[in-house]
């Protein structure tokens, strides 16, 4: 567990300052807002408390009740909070967030629990489309009906004319018709693609079942929502993130539809949600022409980073490990870019001074990228890089202590460790599982640690990823007592991951994650104090309120 000390330390001594006694930043000019009677955990440290938060635009100028007491004028609002639990903003550093807000309004295949219901699902979506339509959305998981793959012959019949094309829950891994492959020019004769798999049945003909890069086969086929569609979906995943809590996400996509939609609605003044985006890895030139032209954004829209996805993932066993799957001893994964354009694009870009992050399930995919990034550390020199990984699920045990080691940033998704967590033996094995999800090992070697959701591939709901950290206990109820409980960690840690390290991750850390002084108003009120409740109510807790930049957002 990361003591006072540390937790001050990253907190730059100012917010320790600011909980230990009533504080003001910014003059006497009196207060727009101040919010009082309230429970309020700053993030600064396990235990530092508050009860008072005065805001003056878009920061918080005040803390404690004298101070905001002191600055409270004629004009200010003054809000009685009735003892309600207040927590800096939650950020989250892994999203898909504009194919996750499409999905809020597509099909939802994610708790079909056999073949029957999840034919039956497809079929009543089918009937509401537009003949010829393409029917995606999804979110299936097969391992809820005992792992069988499904197969275009499933969803044929009911599907005569309708294109489908629906993903499984993990992103990996697409469920084609018969139709959608004919639309796609996917057939017996169509070679494999690099970085993919197009999967096939004995006599050699496709299943339906399409990996990784192979899923860009499909996607050219579909025709491409318009900017109005696509900025409408925006506007519903920032009202749902909000909801939740959320203040800041950080999209770590292969295109560039979000950053594009959140650029325009950041011009109209419509985002209310903040974005730092990761962009695709491999034009990484084309966001240095567009720094030089235009900046890094600002605190709403914020981009300079890039991101690569290496391999795929454990469920669709695509994620690239050592030895092969126990359940498909014929492979061991695979790898979505190739190791020298993985190196070259890294330098490339932290030499120009952008921010990297690698996306790496498997045990050797880790060590690669790992590799890759110590040797670009070395070449370019030092500085404040603070290269990512993203998911980081299964290492050797030498790797744990690189990210500390090399200065990396592990980024996790708690909750994919209660949800794999169900079936993840049958892939690997126990022995392998032993590094896997190991976020009490990585907390507790000193690295950086921040937690978010892959929305959609996990709910973005920050609570479901506390609960995940602190009990791993996992979706089928059968581990009651944690599964792998050595690798849970405290509420203190889990909240600090998903605040202040969240805004490190994003160089925000002088502006976001806190309750202090000087910092963005980025504000939640809770119904419950999560540190006076069992960790097993955590899920239980409702937002009263969101509040970013000093403005209600929610509630």
């Amino acid at each position: 567990m990361l003591g006072r000390r540390s937790l001050l330390a990253l907190a730059g001594g100012t917010a320790a300052a600011a909980v230990t006694r009533s504080a003001f930043a910014g003059g006497g000019e009196p207060l727009d807002t101040a919010y009082v009677n309230a429970r309020v955990w700053t993030g600064a440290g396990p235990a530092l408390r508050t009860d008072a938060i005065g805001v003056r635009g878009e920061r918080i100028a005040a803390i404690g009740s004298d101070a905001v007491r002191a600055r409270t004028g004629k004009n200010t609002r003054v809000v009685d909070l009735k003892g309600a639990f207040v927590t800096p903003g939650f950020i989250d550093p892994h999203v898909h967030f504009v194919i996750a807000s499409t999905m809020l309004s597509q099909p939802s295949l994610r708790d079909a629990a056999n073949r029957q219901e999840f034919v039956e699902r497809i079929a009543a979506a089918a009937k509401a489309l537009p003949k010829g339509q393409w029917l995606e959305g999804g979110n299936w998981d097969q391992d809820r009906w005992g792992g069988e793959m499904p197969h275009r012959s499933w969803i044929d019949a009911v599907t005569p004319d309708t294109p489908v094309a629906v993903i499984r829950y993990d992103l990996h891994m697409l469920l084609l018709n018969s139709l959608a492959l004919e639309l796609a020019g996917i057939d017996r004769n169509t070679p494999d693609v690099p970085g993919g798999v197009i999967e096939r049945d004995e006599a050699g003909e496709p299943t339906g079942i399409v990996k990784d890069a192979a899923k860009d086969l499909v996607q050219r086929a579909i025709a491409a929502p318009t900017p109005e569609q696509i900025d409408a979906a925006t506007r519903n995943g920032i009202a749902h993130a909000l909801g939740k809590g959320v203040t800041q996400v950080h999209p770590t996509e292969l295109d560039t539809a979000t950053f594009e939609s959140t650029r325009r609605l950041r011009a109209k003044g419509e985002t209310g949600l903040r974005f730092r985006h990761y962009l695709p890895l491999k034009d990484w030139e084309a966001q240095v022409a567009l720094i030089g032209a235009e900046g890094r954004g600002d605190d709403w829209v914020q981009w300079g980073a890039c991101k690569v996805v290496f391999d795929g993932s454990l469920g669709s066993r695509t994620a690239r490990f050592y030895e092969p799957y126990a359940d498909d001893p014929a492979t061991r994964g695979i790898v979505v870019t190739d190791p020298a354009d993985l190196r070259r694009w890294i330098e490339g870009a932290d030499k120009a001074g952008l921010q990297v992050t690698a996306h790496a399930i498997g045990d050797e995919a880790n060590d690669i990228v790992l590799d890759s990034m110590a040797a670009v550390a070395k070449a370019n020199g030092p500085r404040d890089r603070r290269f990512r990984v993203e998911h980081v699920q299964h290492m050797k045990p030498h790797a744990i202590s690189r990210f500390k080691e090399q200065g990396i940033v592990a980024s996790v998704q708690p909750y994919h460790a209660i949800d794999d967590g169900r079936w993840a033996v049958r892939r690997i094995g126990e022995e392998r599982l032993k590094t896997s999800f190991a976020f009490g090992s990585l907390v507790r070697s000193g690295a950086h640690v921040c937690m978010g959701s892959d929305w959609p591939v996990a709910p973005i709901d920050p609570l479901t990823g506390l609960d995940a950290a602190v009990n791993r206990e996992t979706l089928d109820g059968k581990n009651p007592q944690g599964w792998h409980p050595e690798q849970r960690v405290t509420l203190a840690q889990a909240m600090h991951s998903y605040t202040q390290e969240g805004a490190y991750a994003g160089f925000n850390e002088k502006r976001m994650g806190l309750i202090a002084p000087g910092f963005l108003a980025d504000l939640v009120v809770w119904d419950s104090d999560f540190f006076d409740i069992d960790s097993h109510s955590l899920l239980k807790a409702k937002v009263l309120q969101t509040i970013v930049g000093g403005i209600p957002r929610f509630g």
